[in-house]
């Protein structure tokens, strides 16, 4: 069975992340151990937070070359909400360099009479890669649970897996490139969908191991 590193760096839901990919039959890891993460067949870097305090606790705890090594080795990677923020270049919500492992900005929602800030609740996925190994086997109604204020802007627009609307603001929701793949949503508060997706990952996981 694989082992996948859950990144703890003080800015994640571990317990949820874990859970959540155990029943999708892995078995996990939390660290925060450059070793272990160089060790680990895969890598999930979950977090709910704010953008500056994340960089600087991965930084504080000398993860950020450790994640980024793992992601330019071709380790499956799966970032969640946050986690999928700080791979970017920089944040509208603070000073803090990302990880610039991703080209681009995080942006806060737009103002706009009616919309609701953050972005809370469960939205439609709108798949922009459909025949992404993410997901395979989801149904044709694909609602995933979100909180967020900031959302991805990618350079690369061909990076967008998924987006969802929000008002009248359609953004990144996913994204995905050969072994890194990210989500706004989360996936484990999101009932038998967002289990698939994460089966999904591990399976990839798992693919990759037998190699």
């Amino acid at each position: 069975m694989p082992i996948i590193a859950v990144v703890d760096y003080d800015m994640g839901n571990l317990h949820s992340a874990c859970k959540g990919l155990e029943k999708a039959g892995a078995t996990t890891k939390v660290t925060d151990s450059p070793a272990e993460i160089e060790g680990a067949d895969a890598v999930v870097l979950p977090g709910v937070g704010s953008f500056d305090p994340a960089v600087q606790h991965l930084r504080a705890r000398q993860l950020e070359e450790p994640i980024k090594q793992a992601i330019a080795a071709g380790k499956p990677f799966l970032g969640i909400c946050l986690g999928l923020q700080i791979l970017f270049e920089a944040s509208e919500e603070g000073k803090e360099p990302g990880l610039g492992v991703i080209a681009g900005t995080v942006r806060r929602f737009r103002s706009e009479p009616g919309l609701t800030i953050p972005h809370m609740g469960w939205n439609q996925l709108k798949l922009t890669q459909p025949h992404s190994r993410l997901w395979q086997n989801l149904p044709s109604s694909r609602q995933v649970y979100f909180v967020h204020s900031y959302y991805v802007d990618p350079l690369d627009t061909k990076l967008q897996a998924a987006t969802v609307i929000h008002g009248s603001q359609e953004v990144t929701a996913a994204i995905a490139q050969d072994n890194l793949m990210a989500l706004q949503f989360h996936p484990e508060k999101s009932s038998t969908i967002g289990l698939q997706i994460l089966s999904n990952f591990v399976s990839q996981v798992k693919a990759q191991v037998l190699v």
